[in-house]
């Protein structure tokens, strides 16, 4: 059985700004927070043996303050490697081409998608074909519908789209790269990984899911 694991908004090493103005506050403790998150979803990857991780934006929260941000990062991918377990990543208006303009030593099982068009990744597995695809923002800011150039599903494939939305409806969050779940059904994958709200849910329960 073909297993993976969808995920978005880590904003790994994001600041906690104020904590120290609360006396008491476990400082040392939040200021880790986010890599201790990162680093407990890249062994739950590896205990359930899953084939894939798909990374749906905003794994940064923007420029690296240090280079131990990304080292961090590399070397949890390295684990995901040494496990035999593919990684396909999208950047997000957090970690966007512009804001993240540094080039990581990648380990080879990590797929970064394009930012100047849409990318299908292939991976064929024992009981199942899977296509990936997915574009990631070029800028910070952006506010065209980017869904609408994803390629058709492929026949025969389990279509899986990667997108990092302001979806119609969502109000917390800025709108970026809006579209519709009617246009995201229209395009006949069968799962849709999406990213930028903050909030897990399952908004069309037979074609697409939603996390982040």
């Amino acid at each position: 059985m073909m297993k993976f694991i969808h995920a978005a908004d880590c904003h790994i090493d994001a600041p906690l700004d104020g904590l120290s103005a609360y006396d008491g506050a476990p400082v040392d403790v939040f200021r880790t927070a986010t890599r201790s998150a990162f680093a407990a979803l890249i062994d739950r990857a590896i205990d359930e043996r899953v084939d894939f991780m798909v990374l749906a934006g905003d794994i940064f929260d923007g420029a690296w303050r240090e280079m131990n941000t990304p080292l961090f990062f590399v070397r949890q991918m390295a684990r995901l490697d040494r496990a035999g377990i593919q990684a396909y990543v999208l950047r997000g208006n957090h970690d966007a081409e512009s804001e993240i303009g540094g080039k990581l030593p990648l380990p080879a099982n990590v797929h970064l998608f394009s930012a100047r068009a849409p990318e299908t990744f292939r991976l064929e597995l024992p009981d199942v074909k899977v296509a990936l695809h997915g574009q990631s923002f070029r800028t910070t800011a952006v506010t065209e519908n980017l869904v609408r150039e994803y390629p058709p599903a492929l026949p025969g494939w389990l279509n899986i789209g990667v997108l990092h939305t302001g979806l119609e409806g969502g109000t917390v969050h800025a709108s970026y790269a809006p579209c519709s779940l009617e246009e995201l059904t229209r395009k006949g994958y069968q799962y849709f990984a999406l990213g930028h709200i903050h909030a897990h849910g399952v908004l069309c329960p037979t074609v697409d899911r939603h996390a982040g």
